[in-house]
């Protein structure tokens, strides 16, 4: 493992991650979207091959954070579903209206 590798397994919070890769970031939008942009990270990581050199996957990583942190800079959590909670199944109402519900006997 190289030193960058070791460092980001000791990462506690989203701004270890941005320091460690040197990406700049808004304090406000990782406190407001922190678990979605590294959800985001992530997921950009896996879609990535991983290149060849130490340098080329470190640029890759910051390139990923800096894609993650830019899309909550100008999208919501609703808008892009990476939790489930945001995503309605197949068949499945997105939304009950309270009426819908079967009354309770008293």
């Amino acid at each position: 493992m190289t030193d960058w590798q070791t460092a980001m397994t000791e990462c506690e919070s989203a701004e270890d991650f941005f320091d460690l890769f040197g990406v700049p970031y808004d304090p406000h939008l990782v406190r407001v979207h922190r678990l979605h942009i590294l959800q985001r990270f992530h997921d950009e990581l896996a879609l990535r091959v991983p290149p060849e050199s130490q340098e080329d996957r470190f640029a890759a990583h910051a390139a990923a954070l800096a894609a993650a942190h830019a899309t909550f800079a100008t999208s919501t959590p609703q808008r892009e579903k990476i939790f489930r909670v945001f995503q309605s199944l197949p068949g499945e109402p997105a939304f009950v209206p309270l009426a819908a519900l079967p009354s309770r006997p008293h």
